[in-house]
C-alpha cells in the first residue's frame, strides 16, 4: 500500500484483512520508497495514491512496470475519475478506485483486478468526458496527452524547463514545444494564465 495518509493505509489493511483474500506485505508513505519495497517484498498488487510526494506524474507507471512487469497497479485516489482514470489505465494501471468509493465497491474492484481483470467505473468507460461543455477548461484538459499532463503538472508546481527536461529525460527545446501545445490546446494566452488555471482545477 502506497499512500501518504496513515489512516488511509490502516483502513485499507483492515478491509483486506477482513476479506481473507489478501495479505499486506508492506506499506510506504512516499513515492521514493515504492521501488525499494517492491524489490524487497515482490507483491502481486500495488494500491497506489497518485498524489504523493516523490511521484513525478505518469512516469511512475513506467518506473514500476519496467522493473516489475507482472505487478497489478491499482490507483486509489481523490483525483476526479473523469480526468485521470482513463489515462492511468492507458499508462498501465489495472484499476482506478476513487476514495469516495464504498468498502464493498473497493473490495469488488480489488478482487476483480487480482483475478486478472481491469476495473474502471462504467460511466467513465462509456465516455462522460465527451459530455462536458467543450468550452470548459476541464474538457480541454481531458484531451491532453499523458506527457502534456506531466509537463503541465510540473509547470504548476513551479519547475523550470531545465528541471522538467531532467525529470522526464527530454531536452529543454522539447519542453518548450509541449508548453506551446498546452497553450494552444487549452486556449490560453500565456504561461502565467496556464499555471493559474491548472492550479485552480480540482485535481491540484
Amino acid at each position: 500500500i502506497a499512500d501518504h495518509h496513515p489512516l488511509t493505509r490502516r483502513g485499507i489493511k483492515e478491509l483486506l484483512h477482513e476479506s481473507n483474500n489478501f495479505k499486506v506485505v508492506g506499506e510506504v508513505s512516499n513515492g521514493s520508497e515504492i521501488l525499494p519495497i517492491l524489490e524487497k517484498k515482490k507483491p502481486d498488487l500495488l494500491i497506489l495514491e497518485f498524489d504523493m510526494q516523490g511521484i513525478n506524474g505518469f512516469g511512475i507507471f513506467r518506473d514500476i512496470l519496467d522493473s516489475f512487469p507482472k505487478i497489478q497497479i491499482v490507483i486509489f485516489s481523490s483525483h476526479p475519475e473523469e480526468i485521470y482514470a482513463a489515462r492511468c489505465i492507458q499508462s498501465g494501471a489495472k484499476g482506478y478506485i476513487p476514495k469516495i468509493a464504498s468498502s464493498n465497491l473497493f473490495l469488488k474492484a480489488i478482487n476483480k483486478i487480482a483475478s486478472g481483470g481491469i476495473y474502471i467505473d462504467k460511466k467513465i468507460g462509456s465516455g462522460p468526458i465527451n459530455d462536458l461543455n467543450d468550452n470548459s477548461i476541464e474538457s480541454r484538459y481531458s484531451k491532453l496527452s499523458i506527457r502534456e499532463i506531466e509537463v503541465l503538472d510540473m509547470l504548476s508546481a513551479g519547475k523550470r524547463n531545465k528541471d522538467i527536461a531532467l525529470l522526464l529525460g527530454i531536452n529543454e527545446k522539447t519542453v518548450s514545444t509541449y508548453k506551446s501545445r498546452l497553450l494552444k490546446k487549452l486556449k490560453i494566452n500565456n504561461l502565467a494564465e496556464l499555471i493559474s488555471h491548472s492550479r485552480a482545477l480540482p485535481f491540484n
